[in-house]
């Protein structure tokens, strides 16, 4: 297993930090269609004696999920991103196929030991209609097919190791559009679809846990195809939960590292949602810009303005850093 980390604002100081606390692998935010992009990207980490071995978050595929107009450039640009990947060393791409695009709360103001604070979900204090089009589960299981059937042949032989984050809030139907990844049964549907090995699961404790699953016996399920973990937990449901220290919340997080050591995981984990510990400022709501493709810019999303937005605060992911060595030092040693 090794620590991996989204360092977020991707400044010198924060890159030195996670260097000095053992983090060996970055996460990186969609740096933009180029080679070059991903290349300054990859170098800009490998100067601080790290790896940028996973890709995650903003990359362009609404079209993808819900068929729209620009299904099939936004999945020729999927193939033409894992290909730079592959020339620049980047082993796992880590994708969702939620019709929100992103992981949603209402609140970012919960509080936890000693006044921290943490983000919330509460269904009923959630908007329930949301602007598009509703695609039908049906639906977007024929959409998600079709994107695995083009993609994955391109990922496999390009090495390249695809990992499909839980809905988050994992229910089956959110904000007025169907939902498919929020059970552990269509998870494993999901790795059915296209059996290959390629074809895999970013594992996140959190939406595990709101699922209800027993998270130790999920990974064991899992297996093999778990390619890349969020090490995270929350108290309470999918319906309504808060996050947690990485400590204080209701999975057994050493039993769950027990269960990645015996599945033979060696990939890459990082912590996830952390809390906003004193002295931290985060932006309650960060929009990302919609910029096209062809002038995204690697700082866009991984530069040092990057804003911070509530549960990706440095402070706590140094704690979460050093709760999960002493994990792993304890569950694999």
């Amino acid at each position: 297993m090794r620590i991996a980390l989204v360092v977020t604002q991707m400044t010198d100081e924060n890159l030195r930090l996670a260097a000095q606390v053992g983090v060996t692998d970055i996460v990186g935010r969609y740096p933009g269609p180029k080679l070059e992009q991903m290349s300054r990207l990859c170098d800009r980490v490998a100067r601080y004696g790290m790896r940028l071995s996973v890709l995650e978050g903003y990359i362009p595929h609404g079209d993808i999920v819900c068929g729209g107009p620009q299904q099939d450039y936004q999945i020729e640009n999927f193939q033409h991103l894992l290909c730079n990947m592959a020339e620049s060393d980047v082993e796992v791409c880590c994708y969702n196929f939620m019709p929100n695009e992103e992981w949603v709360r209402t609140s970012v103001e919960g509080t936890e030991r000693g006044g921290a604070e943490v983000t919330a979900f509460e269904l009923k204090q959630s908007p329930q209609d949301d602007t598009g089009p509703r695609v039908e589960s049906g639906q977007l299981w024929e959409n998600l097919e079709y994107f695995l059937k083009q993609v994955l042949p391109v990922a496999s032989e390009m090495r390249i190791k695809m990992a499909m984050h839980p809905d988050d809030p994992p229910l089956s139907s959110f904000r007025g559009h169907d939902q498919i990844m929020y059970s552990l049964e269509n998870f494993q549907r999901l790795l059915r679809l296209v059996d290959v090995p390629t074809n895999g699961v970013c594992f996140c404790q959190g939406c595990f846990a709101e699922m209800g699953e027993d998270v130790p016996a999920a990974i064991r399920q899992l297996g093999a195809r778990i390619h890349y973990v969020h090490f995270r937990d929350v108290c309470g449901c999918a319906h309504k939960f808060c996050e947690t220290f990485h400590d204080n919340g209701q999975t057994d997080m050493v039993e769950a590292m027990r269960a990645y050591h015996e599945i033979g995981f060696a990939g890459p984990m990082r912590p996830d949602h952390v809390p906003t510990l004193a002295g931290e400022t985060t932006e309650a709501e960060v929009e990302v810009p919609e910029i096209p493709d062809a002038l995204v810019d690697a700082d866009t999303f991984n530069g040092p303005d990057t804003p911070v937005s509530p549960g990706y605060a440095m402070r706590g992911r140094l704690f979460a850093v050093g709760y999960m060595r002493g994990l792993i030092n304890a569950t694999t040693l």
